[in-house]
């Protein structure tokens, strides 16, 4: 699962690492350290620009919701539950079939939180006690401090109780795709701290490496065993994880010092 993740790049920093050739600078997002669902997200799609006179895809940086509402959904609301799509049946969910075979997207990010569940469960166990403690945040980053693209997929969706020419008669949402986490050691693993990414939680968001992005944004990919090839996971050792302060769980917090790494888990301050 990915419940929050961090994107603080600046949208010309965005545009250039991903070949972008268009975007709007009104459309300008702060930069964000604790991304939630529902918030307003950078993403990076391929389609022809409306009313250019041209059906050619053009590479462009969108802000987009994050949550995704299907064409077909009577309201809203859905788009809260849908944040992520499995990769392993995102080819069979009505929710995200359609947009796997014509809109899929990039999503970019810093990194993504995930918080210990098992490690914290044992350690409890030892310890004799009962009570579940709150926790541990880790953050989860590529050990080269490059672009963590998160593979997703768009939708757009019709309010049908406003009128055509009204700025939210028409949503565009998103969903990341994740995938079972790694079980190789994570890079820089020297026996302290989770080993994996499976030791801190058994899902993980999909990444794309930069040798993959063109495919997957390619509208005109669309036969379905084609684009299912593309979900596999990326090379093992890409990724560090380190645990940071509990103050990443709660969303109303906000700045750089979320990724601040600790020494160690906050264990003994959690119990």
């Amino acid at each position: 699962m990915c419940g929050r993740y961090a994107a603080s790049r600046k949208p010309e920093d965005l545009a250039g690492l991903f070949e972008v050739r268009k975007w709007d600078p009104t459309e300008t997002l702060a930069p964000d350290w604790n991304v939630a669902p529902t918030k307003d997200v950078y993403v990076v799609l391929d389609r022809p620009v409306r009313d250019s006179g041209s059906p050619d895809p053009v590479r462009q940086l969108r802000v987009l919701r994050w949550g995704l509402v299907p064409s077909w959904a009577k309201t809203p609301e859905g788009g809260a539950r849908l944040i992520n799509a499995r990769a392993e049946t995102v080819h069979e969910k009505p929710s995200f079939r359609r947009a796997l075979g014509a809109r899929r997207c990039l999503i970019p990010a810093d990194g993504y939180y995930e918080w210990v569940t098992a490690h914290e469960e044992r350690q409890l166990e030892e310890k004799g006690r009962k009570k579940r403690a709150r926790k541990q945040p880790y953050f989860v980053t590529p050990a080269d401090g490059s672009v963590f693209a998160m593979a997703g997929l768009y939708e757009f969706w019709r309010d049908g109780t406003l009128p055509d020419d009204h700025p939210r008669a028409w949503w565009t949402t998103c969903s990341v795709v994740t995938t079972e986490a790694e079980t190789d050691p994570l890079a820089g693993y020297e026996g302290d701290g989770p080993r994996s990414l499976s030791d801190i939680h058994p899902r993980m968001p999909l990444m794309l490496t930069p040798d993959r992005w063109d495919s997957w944004l390619d509208p005109a990919t669309t036969d379905p065993d084609e684009v299912r090839g593309m979900l596999a996971a990326p090379p093992p050792g890409l990724l560090r994880a380190y645990p940071v302060g509990t103050g990443v769980s709660n969303v109303q917090n906000n700045g750089p010092e979320l990724l601040e790494e600790l020494p160690a888990p906050e264990e003994e301050t959690l119990f």
